[in-house]
């Protein structure tokens, strides 16, 4: 195999671990995913996909990265999370990891449920604060997939035509 084709490859891994990444807490999801394509343009020496198409995809993925905080923020904010909520929805998502798909899935309403009985509220009060910040990180989460196959489609779209 030759060294372009060795790049392909591992550009295309690169999409793929980033498009995981849009749902694993631990991995840089959506500039993997660039990060990938930029690699891939860069193998074929930028004939399919040019600068324009790249510095559009740059500024999808800069956007995906206040996707993620904003969607977290308006989800705590909006059912008046304390700081120990959000900091235990990011720690609730990092130990769903070792759960599997429901770890994942739960972790982070259990981990802003704890940090907002650790900061003293009643738990009916906590548990509404823990499914709000779960809400915006699952919002989050679902459109950074959006956004990654929306980029993954321009990709595609500038390579081929």
């Amino acid at each position: 195999m030759e060294l372009q084709g060795i790049y392909y490859v591992l550009a295309g891994l690169l999409m793929l671990v980033g498009i995981a990444g849009t749902v694993l807490p631990a991995l840089p999801g959506l500039p993997l995913v660039f990060a990938g394509m930029l690699l891939a343009a860069w193998a074929g020496d930028f004939r399919e996909v040019g600068w324009v198409p790249l510095v559009i995809l740059g500024l999808l993925t800069v956007f995906s990265l206040g996707i993620d905080l904003l969607a977290t923020s308006i989800g705590a904010k909006r059912v008046g999370a304390s700081r120990l909520a959000v900091v235990g929805a990011v720690l609730g998502t990092f130990a769903g990891l070792f759960f599997g798909p429901v770890g994942l899935f739960a972790g982070p309403f259990v981990g802003a449920l704890g940090g907002e009985l650790i900061h003293g509220r009643e738990v009916r009060k906590a548990a509404k604060v823990g499914f709000g910040t779960w809400l915006g990180i699952v919002f989050g989460v679902v459109l950074k997939l959006g956004l990654a196959f929306a980029m993954l489609g321009l990709f595609a779209f500038a390579w081929f035509f």
